[in-house]
């Protein structure tokens, strides 16, 4: 596997997120999403708000990767609800005007779907904190295209290495960065016995096909 110059970043947020329990894997007691999907992850990176240690160093990486990866945009847009306070604070950082945009648009008043003042052909980088199949990520990138927007591309905080999200992005053409993923997650998680070496292949297959995975 080629090293990144954030390979060191990932490791450290997926301490940090195993630490405060953003991030909880348990193959033995596997959780359900809204889906009816059967996980053993279960992922709030939301919990990272109330830690300012860990709060700053997940928005600093932020900062790095959009500035490594696409150069400062016009508008930082957060998609709801995860996205909005980390867009927020990266928008802050870099003196960036900021948006968000709504999983739907507004059933009244304006019927807005991004909520924020965006101008035609202004840059924008999108902010996720997590990345399962991309839908909401895709539907915003929609919208924003849809105000006239340059999308330069997206940063999330965590993705799952779904192939069909993957797949779904680049044919939007719309690259996008990661700060921690599921493959260093595991990693990270094994090394601090998080989990036990029996629990890999299970962790594996879900990953590879998580609409069929059944707990070992």
């Amino acid at each position: 596997m080629t090293m990144t110059p954030f390979d060191d970043a990932a490791v450290k947020i997926a301490e940090f997120l195993l630490q405060i329990k953003a991030i909880k894997l348990q193959p033995d007691q596997p959780f359900t999403w809204a889906s009816g999907w059967k996980s053993p992850i279960y992922c709030d990176n939301r919990k990272t708000l109330s830690y300012p240690q860990i709060r700053t160093y997940i928005r600093q990486q932020f900062v790095n990767v959009i500035n490594e990866s696409f150069g400062k945009p016009d508008v930082i847009a957060g998609v709801a609800t995860g996205g909005i306070a980390q867009g927020a604070l990266i928008a802050q950082d870099m003196g960036l005007p900021f948006v968000y945009v709504r999983s739907e648009a507004k059933k009244h008043g304006l019927t807005n779907m991004v909520e924020g003042v965006v101008e035609k052909n202004q840059s924008v980088v999108v902010i996720e904190d997590l990345i399962s199949t991309a839908g909401s990520s895709i539907k915003a990138i929609e919208a924003l295209r849809e105000q006239g927007c340059k999308v330069k591309g997206m940063v999330a905080i965590f993705t799952y290495n779904f192939d069909v999200a993957t797949e779904s992005l680049k044919q939007i053409n719309c690259p996008t960065q990661t700060l921690c993923d599921y493959n260093t997650l595991v990693e990270v998680a094994l090394k601090q016995n998080y989990i036990a070496e029996s629990d890999l292949a299970s962790l594996k297959q879900w990953r590879e096909n998580p609409a069929t995975w059944k707990q070992a």
